[in-house]
């Protein structure tokens, strides 16, 4: 950010190689990012199909720490494993 900052003391080659070297970053970044989102397609392909197995074979594909996250989500208290900690608001509401 600082090569940015002082741009009119930049000469035209050092402002082409800025150019260069953040366009280079920058397809790298989206080269990781299109690799990342591979992963989570197999990934999220390889649970569908276990899903589907489990499906298949007559068993539960919803367990019951399912059912309690998505009420944890659907209250506002966010998909966390964890029981949800004291809301300093419970208690102003308890007091009135």
């Amino acid at each position: 950010m600082d090569d940015i900052v002082d741009l009119v003391s930049r000469s035209d080659d050092d402002l082409r190689a800025l150019i260069a070297e953040l366009e280079a970053e920058e397809r790298d970044i989206s080269r990781r990012r299109r690799i990342l989102h591979g992963e989570l397609d197999i990934l999220r392909a390889e649970l569908v199909m276990r899903l589907q197995r489990k499906h298949a074979k007559g068993e539960s594909v919803i367990s019951v720490d399912d059912v309690a996250g998505l009420s944890r989500i659907l209250a506002g208290k966010g998909p966390t494993s964890e029981p949800p900690a004291p809301d300093a608001g419970d208690d102003e509401d308890a007091g009135k």
